[in-house]
């Protein structure tokens, strides 16, 4: 599929920013269709089948959050929510309904063009993890669930860090809130975000050369972790 086969759905009652928008995405290759409330955003997004939604959360008919988790019910569409809503709660609301990424207004332009293709690159790659995962020194080998330096020195991972990195690696690039991350790896109705913590700290030992500069295992702070499969030099540490 190319770029210019990718179909962008933006929901935002802004005239100026669909505009900008608009100008953007079209200058770039890809097709655009605008909605202006929610109730359009959720019939265009049925209608039009796009390749990534962008929303706005402060729609003037229902919160935009309605509108990922009307999405999320038949369809697993990216999902980049672009908002002046800066609060961790309202982020993590939208990773929690099933957003993909969240860009907080105003926003760069490039970056946002940046992260809708890679959103977009990724889901055309298809969310199960590959075989083996290549993490500097190290290479993973998610199927047989073994791990190995370069110099063939083993790596000893556990069942649950072999299930925490096997679920982050299931996301890709996106995000996965602690929730999230919990509910797979120790299944419904626990809590174990400290020991989730405690796992965490024991993968970046393992599989990090600083693992105080982690830069595969990356904090979303008060959100939940990400795995950086599409590492380069300006990618940032996590905490």
């Amino acid at each position: 599929m190319t770029e210019a086969m990718h179909l962008v759905l933006i929901v935002e009652d802004d005239a100026a920013i669909q505009n900008i928008l608009r100008m953007l995405f079209e200058a770039n290759g890809f097709r655009v269709v605008v909605a202006d409330t929610a109730a359009r955003g959720e019939q265009d997004a049925r209608l039009h089948r796009p390749d990534i939604l962008v929303v706005d959360l402060g729609l003037p008919d229902r919160d935009g959050l309605n509108v990922i988790t009307s999405v999320r019910l038949w369809s697993p569409v990216p999902i980049i929510v672009l908002s002046a809503r800066t609060a961790e709660t309202q982020r993590l609301a939208a990773f929690e309904r099933g957003a993909d990424d969240y860009i907080m207004k105003p926003f760069s332009a490039p970056e946002l063009l940046a992260r809708v293709r890679a959103t977009v690159r990724r889901h055309v790659r298809g969310e199960l993890p590959m075989g083996v995962l290549a993490l500097g020194d190290v290479t993973v080998d998610l199927g047989r669930r073994t791990a190995q330096r370069r110099d063939g020195r083993e790596v000893r991972l556990t069942p649950l860090e072999h299930r925490i990195l096997e679920t982050l690696a299931r996301h890709g690039d996106r995000i996965v809130t602690h929730a999230a991350l919990i509910r797979e790896v120790w299944g419904p109705h626990r809590d174990d975000s400290r020991s989730l913590r405690v796992y965490i700290g024991s993968l970046r030992r393992k599989l990090e050369a600083e693992p105080s500069r982690p830069r595969y295992i990356l904090t979303e702070p008060g959100v939940g972790y990400r795995l950086n499969t599409e590492l380069d030099d300006a990618s940032k540490p996590g905490d």
